[in-house]
């Protein structure tokens, strides 16, 4: 889009000034899956000292989740529940649940934005930490989705040895739903 709004100041925005707005918007908002896959690049090679990088984790987590019949939301869930670790390290559950929640479910949301939480299980003892915070939301209708993600796919996809589909196979899948 050439056109551009002529305000300096958003109060002084006209409604012609907000059709240009919106116009770009629409543009700016269609491409969001492939910016998303983009950043999701990020994580290749990033290691954070585990045995496969944070693109292959994520790659491990969306090929388990697909393989056992989960939905494409969900798989997509599982793709995305770590890309917030290059910008949001100390909080990537809530980067992630943020860029995913217009496009998916209240179940799949609270999910992705607690699963760091349930995760904790496994490693909380060895920093320091309750290793059983995850039980301060056993109450949650969301707790046993969120549990299950954890126990099925996102633990277990450490696995240097696994065959995970590859990012072009997921993207579709990613524009798809991220196009709701």
């Amino acid at each position: 889009m050439n056109q551009q709004a002529r305000f300096t100041r958003f109060e002084d925005c006209t409604e012609e000034d907000c059709a240009v707005i919106l116009e770009n918007h629409k543009a700016f908002a269609a491409d969001v899956a492939d910016r998303v896959i983009s950043h999701l690049k990020l994580l290749n090679g990033d290691f954070g000292g585990f045995q496969v990088d944070r693109l292959e984790h994520s790659l491990q987590t969306a090929t388990r989740a697909l393989r056992d019949g989960k939905d494409e939301e969900y798989v997509v869930c599982a793709l995305l529940h770590d890309i917030g670790d290059t910008l949001g390290p100390l909080n990537h559950g809530g980067v992630a649940a943020a860029i995913l929640q217009p496009y998916i479910s209240d179940a799949n949301h609270w999910m992705i934005s607690n699963h760091t939480i349930f995760q904790g299980y496994y490693y909380y003892e060895f920093m320091g930490l309750d290793k059983n915070a995850r039980e301060q939301h056993k109450d949650n209708p969301h707790y046993q989705h969120t549990l299950e993600f954890i126990e099925k796919y996102d633990m277990p996809s450490f696995d240097k040895e696994y065959d995970s589909m590859t990012l072009e196979e997921f993207t579709p899948i990613v524009r798809r739903v991220m196009s709701k």
